[in-house]
């Protein structure tokens, strides 16, 4: 294995069934995401976008190919291994931040760590250090309900790069953000890749947040294909 290549898939297909008629939302897709690069995936709504991230990220099991995390390959794992897989390989932000609004800002950041058996110390100490540098150590102890949109995002951000994973997917991470929050989030996005090398794939609607990640890719006719 080429120890560049952190994410791969290979001929990527998948089918849904509905009753008695099968529906193929994806098919024949190949990308390859290498150690610190960065991707943006393009296309219509309900065209694929978010269902590709689920597959890549081995939240939903594929119907045709392969995809390989760092080597592992998804649907050849038993569920424990996929959600241990996922834990330590690979970080997901959403357009909705899927906070949990009863912890306060640093103990939804240590959450990774501590299902992966941590010590509350050390879970904290690198919780903090994420925060200060997406500029939230004055939130540490603030309930998810205080935060704006842009600081929300900000600690979805943190705690889907506090394990430090291979690669962050991350699916509309700027769609409810206007273009100022966006803005800097999408910094904050870069600042991380340069510090962490960590690789990310980011589906978007926005084409000037798009036209600056290194390759651009676009769904059409339920196949990838490079835009750039």
């Amino acid at each position: 294995m080429n120890n560049n290549i952190v994410l791969e898939a290979r001929g990527l297909g998948k089918t849904y069934q509905d009753g008695q008629i099968k529906v193929e939302v994806l098919k024949d897709v190949d990308l390859t995401l290498a150690a610190g690069e960065l991707i943006a995936v393009i296309g219509a709504s309900g065209i694929g976008k978010s269902t590709l991230l689920h597959l890549l990220g081995g939240l939903d099991k594929y119907t045709a190919g392969e995809v390989r995390i760092q080597g592992h390959e998804w649907n050849q794992q038993s569920e424990v291994q996929r959600c241990h897989l996922r834990n330590e390989k690979v970080g997901f932000v959403y357009q909705l931040h899927h906070l949990l609004p009863e912890f306060n800002v640093l103990e939804n950041v240590c959450m990774p760590l501590l299902i992966a058996g941590e010590k509350l110390a050390a879970a904290e100490e690198k919780a903090a250090d994420i925060l200060e540098k997406v500029g939230l150590t004055h939130r540490l102890r603030h309930r998810i309900g205080e935060l704006s949109g842009g600081e929300r995002q900000r600690t979805a951000i943190a705690r889907a790069l506090v394990k430090r994973p291979a690669c962050v997917l991350a699916d509309e991470p700027t769609g409810n953000l206007d273009q100022r929050t966006a803005e800097k989030v999408y910094e904050i996005f870069v600042e991380l890749n340069r510090a962490y090398k960590t690789s990310l794939i980011m589906v978007t609607h926005d084409m000037r947040l798009a036209e600056r990640l290194e390759k651009v890719y676009h769904i059409v006719d339920k196949k990838l294909e490079r835009q750039r």
